[in-house]
């Protein structure tokens, strides 16, 4: 049972390049940390790092409260699970699970029950005979869990263990790392590019974005009280919609308005905002989750300016929900963050994000009720909940609050609980 602690830590590689900036970062004790973030963020060299695969250029690694800056990998006492399994495939389910501790001369009796209570953990007694071509993606992965948890390490360090997985494999071997963790109680840095994995997994997820962390929550409060548009953008799916808008305030209340639409914003809003007096008559940067949009023909009551008339272009039927995809008349954010969020995607969510702002329309998502009365071509009136509305500074990118929350750049990354 340890703690794992980065300070300042730094990466610059040999061609210059800053892999991760001022790193500051606390993994509890025996919780699970999940480093998320899009393509080259440097959440896996964070994780080669911690195991000793990568120096770092400047700052403290601490496990346990020991540095390991100078330590050797076989020294740290973690164990990494990779997203390729890397099985020998002549040896058994037994062997491969058991070859760690047969080269680290652990005597018969103790290996033999070290495996065997790896194998009861992740359901594999009826598979240790059998060799790796036998085995389905998930218990191949599973006996590569198998052989970290046999050598009883200090911490687990998992690199996208999951991406080689089709989709409903994915969910369930999801569900068992989670449960095996928790039976467990290690601590666990996992690194990932899928948010819903991040989501789902962490007890506290670290969002990076070009080496530099910005923003460590809970993952509710990642959703909730994101700390600046990239968090807010990265996190949800499906995306959050994102558009420039005009606040105004007049004697009846104040208001948010883009492309011809304008929604009041509650009192307990401009409350839990103050900050958003400094923005009146201002441009600022509007957030609308789809889920917190509906068919306003379902919502009893709908206030006046809680709709917004358009056109449906395309309807998505998911089973549970309906997503309604339809345009505005209002410029799209186009900035370094929206164009990182967009590229991650695709290069064709790229470009589309390139040809809206061209033409100063933005693309929505509302996620409504598969009891949806709208239909593609037709006008409709989506009701937007607008108590969860978010405001981001166009300036900084940070979110407003109490103030204007500039990005983070490092060691000043929020970080709440």
């Amino acid at each position: 049972m340890v703690d794992i602690a980065l300070e300042g830590v730094t990466k610059v590689f040999a061609d210059g390049t800053e892999a991760v900036h001022t790193l500051d970062l606390d993994i509890p004790d025996g919780k699970l940390m999940v480093l998320v973030g899009p393509s080259g963020c440097g959440k896996t060299t964070v994780l080669r790092m911690v195991a000793g695969l990568e120096d770092l250029t400047d700052g403290t690694i601490s496990i346990g409260g020991r540095v390991v800056n100078e330590v050797p990998p076989g020294d740290r006492d973690v164990a990494m699970v990779f997203q390729n399994y890397a099985l020998y495939p002549h040896m058994t389910v037994y062997q491969n699970m058991a070859l760690s501790l047969r080269i680290r001369k652990l005597k018969k009796e103790e290996m033999n029950r070290r495996v065997q209570e790896a194998a009861r953990i992740l359901h594999l007694e009826d598979l240790l005979q059998k060799r790796p071509r036998e085995l389905s993606g998930g218990q191949r992965q599973r006996v590569a869990m198998g052989r970290a948890i046999v050598r009883e390490p200090q911490a687990f360090l998992m690199d996208e263990p999951l991406s080689n997985l089709d989709a409903k494999l994915r969910v369930q071997t999801r569900a068992e790392i989670l449960r095996i963790q928790k039976d467990l109680n290690v601590t666990t840095i996992y690194v990932t590019h899928d948010q819903t994995e991040a989501m789902t997994l962490g007890d506290l997820v670290a969002v990076m974005k070009r080496g530099v962390l910005q923003q460590v929550a809970s993952p509710q409060q990642l959703f909730a009280h994101p700390a600046n548009l990239f968090v807010g953008g990265f996190i949800g799916s499906p995306a959050m919609n994102i558009v420039e808008a005009t606040l105004s305030g007049t004697g009846a209340g104040t208001f948010v308005e883009f492309g011809g639409h304008r929604l009041q914003v509650p009192d307990e809003v401009i409350v839990e905002r103050p900050g958003l007096a400094a923005f009146r008559g201002r441009t600022v940067i509007l957030g609308i989750r789809p889920d917190s949009m509906e068919d306003a023909a379902l919502v009893p009551s709908p206030g006046p300016d809680s709709r917004l008339p358009v056109a449906v272009d395309l309807q998505e039927s998911m089973g549970s929900d309906v997503y309604l995809h339809f345009s505005v008349d209002a410029p799209p954010v186009y900035t370094e963050d929206t164009r990182e969020l967009a590229a991650d995607v695709d290069e064709k969510v790229l470009e589309e994000l390139q040809e809206q702002a061209s033409e100063r329309r933005t693309a929505f998502i509302a996620r409504t009720s598969p009891e949806t009365r709208a239909r593609v071509g037709e006008r409709c009136e989506i009701h937007v909940d607008t108590r969860k509305l978010y405001f981001f500074d166009p300036e900084t990118g940070g979110s407003i609050y109490d103030g204007v929350e500039t990005a983070p750049t490092g060691a000043a990354a929020t970080v709440t609980a």
